[in-house]
């Protein structure tokens, strides 16, 4: 083993797999990174969470948003954007947001998708075709993944960060559709109860169910042959993401130090290992049945650093 891999060891060993909560996979791959980086990674996954979770839980609390309420929506939307473009004075919780995009030359392009995919959120009740849906995870997954890429690829000389060598959004769509895809499967009973649904209404209809029976479905009965049908599409298009995220991985690690290569390996076998356990002709399609525990997740870990090779 190399000593690099050792100081690899050392870091995994001072990581509490179970007291990482938000954006698990993400912040357990940034941790490898140096600090500064790490800190900018979480800054601004906390401002997006902080949108996001705006959204998600009014319409966990109230099913849909009123029409008279949109436009409120909309506007804090366009609000908290605002604060990173210095335009308007930023909310407290995230002054350090302007400077840090500045510092690592964030661009601004993903904030941009990312607020289309939150105002389509605000204006639509899910998606009427898998198209819509993977147009929505421009914003939704490909942005932020863009930004934990950027910060991968960025180059230090003098003290000041250069651009990556390599386009940040195209070596992020792969990972980032992969895993948006093995997210929704994987929080289908979740997010039903939580009034969400993200799977397309042309494939619920092509596989003989409505939004309905998928909600009965994620409060306990039986699943329905057409659900497992209508999954297995799913894992397919996912399966072809998987492989473009592998191709891309090798593709731009010439550009990437170590750890940050090492850093897209954990995001990837960490989706990768939850992608295997849906099992499309048995499963019960439970976030418990495919979810890993702590324990699971902690040695998939040690294992993608064992295996990793500087």
């Amino acid at each position: 083993m190399s000593n690099v891999n050792e100081i690899y060891l050392d870091v995994f060993r001072s990581l509490d797999f179970h007291r990482i909560k938000d954006h698990p996979n993400i912040l357990i791959a940034a941790n490898f990174w140096d600090a500064e980086r790490y800190q900018a990674a979480k800054a601004a996954y906390k401002f997006m969470r902080a949108i996001d979770d705006l959204i998600d839980d009014y319409k966990a609390a109230h099913k849909e948003i009123a029409e008279n309420e949109k436009d409120q929506f909309i506007n804090d939307v366009q609000h908290w954007t605002d604060t990173l473009t210095g335009q308007i004075p930023a909310d407290p919780r995230f002054s350090e947001l302007p400077g840090t995009f500045a510092r690592f030359l964030i661009p601004f392009w993903p904030m941009e998708a990312f607020a289309r995919s939150m105002t389509y959120d605000i204006l639509n009740d899910g998606f009427p075709s898998l198209k819509a849906f993977l147009d929505y995870a421009e914003g939704a997954s490909v942005a932020p993944a863009a930004i934990f890429v950027h910060l991968c690829g960025l180059r230090e000389e003098n003290g000041m960060y250069l651009p990556p060598l390599f386009d940040v959004g195209r070596a992020a769509r792969p990972c980032a559709v992969f895993s948006y895809l093995v997210h929704i499967i994987r929080d289908f009973r979740k997010d039903q109860i939580n009034h969400l649904n993200y799977f397309a209404d042309d494939l619920i209809v092509k596989y003989g169910m409505d939004r309905n029976i998928l909600y009965e479905m994620a409060c306990g009965s039986p699943i329905r042959d057409g659900f497992r049908n209508m999954i297995g599409e799913y894992c397919i298009v996912a399966d072809e993401y998987r492989r473009k995220t592998y191709d891309i991985i090798q593709e731009i690690g010439p550009y990437l130090e170590s750890r940050y290569r090492l850093s897209l390996d954990i995001i990837f076998n960490l989706y990768l290992m939850i992608f295997e356990r849906i099992d499309v002709e048995k499963g019960s399609f439970s976030t418990g049945e495919l979810n890993p525990t702590p324990e699971e997740v902690k040695q998939k870990v040690y294992e993608t650093i064992l295996a990793f090779k500087p």
